[in-house]
């Protein structure tokens, strides 16, 4: 039987995640004592307690057909670990910083962020060491 179906990853779990709390979607019928060895078999951790919340589906409806529907309900558990121990999924990646100067020796700051999935962002930023910085252009002259 699967216990653990996914892990939440949502601000709200992304906040309980730095004070050691982590949060998963759960079977319905799995029970604390499931939850909690599974969690430790899956992630190599001590767990410490376990909650579980029971949220109920939604109602929604179809703009287009005008007719309800209803979501399914799921179960999620929030699982303590012991302290110093961390779960690798729920970590925030770090800011690396990478400089580059252009052609006209200004230099310029990349900062590389990784998301969850492992996928690289750049942001570029402009340092201020220079007289006085100019904007790159690119005109293009034809008919």
């Amino acid at each position: 039987m699967i216990v653990i179906k996914r892990p939440i990853i949502s601000e709200k779990s992304m906040r309980l995640a730095k004070g050691g709390l982590y949060t998963f979607e759960v079977a319905k019928d799995a029970s604390k004592p499931q939850i909690a060895k599974s969690v430790s078999e899956k992630f190599s951790v001590k767990v410490l307690s376990v909650k579980t919340i029971s949220v109920k589906g939604e109602t929604k409806t179809q703009r287009t057909i005008r007719k309800f529907y209803q979501t399914s309900s799921i179960k999620k558990a929030v699982v303590k670990i012991a302290k110093g121990e961390k779960i690798a999924l729920f970590e925030t990646p770090k800011e690396e910083e990478v400089k580059v100067t252009t052609a006209e020796r200004e230099p310029i700051i990349l900062k590389e962020k990784k998301d969850i999935l492992g996928r690289t962002k750049v942001k570029v930023e402009k340092s201020a060491v220079g007289a006085s910085p100019t904007t790159q252009r690119k005109v293009i002259t034809g008919k």
